[in-house]
């Protein structure tokens, strides 16, 4: 199979479609190779999604970029307390 990245607003609908599927009496391989992907990568998504609706998903991908980005923030704002605490202490 091609190694694709799906975004989490594309795995919900995959999930659901999923538990549609082995609602109807299929198993989890014949659900698998119908939707594309290997059983790790179902029971993976099926942890880490399985109770999220799609705009759940989203949101969750806008929290982690802002998580990521106020992380940056502080990673500076140490760098910069730093760079004043030697400077005060003429250390430079």
């Amino acid at each position: 199979m091609k190694r694709r990245r799906h975004a989490p607003e594309q795995i919900v609908p995959k999930l659901a479609v999923a538990d549609k599927l082995l609602g109807e009496g299929k198993t989890v391989e014949e659900v698998c190779r119908e939707l594309e992907m290997t059983e790790s990568t179902f029971h993976r998504w099926r942890n880490q999604f399985g109770a999220m609706k799609a705009d759940d998903a989203k949101r969750l991908s806008q929290l982690e970029a802002d998580n990521a980005r106020l992380k940056k923030i502080v990673a500076d704002n140490e760098v910069e307390i730093d760079v004043l605490c030697e400077v005060s202490r003429g250390n430079f």
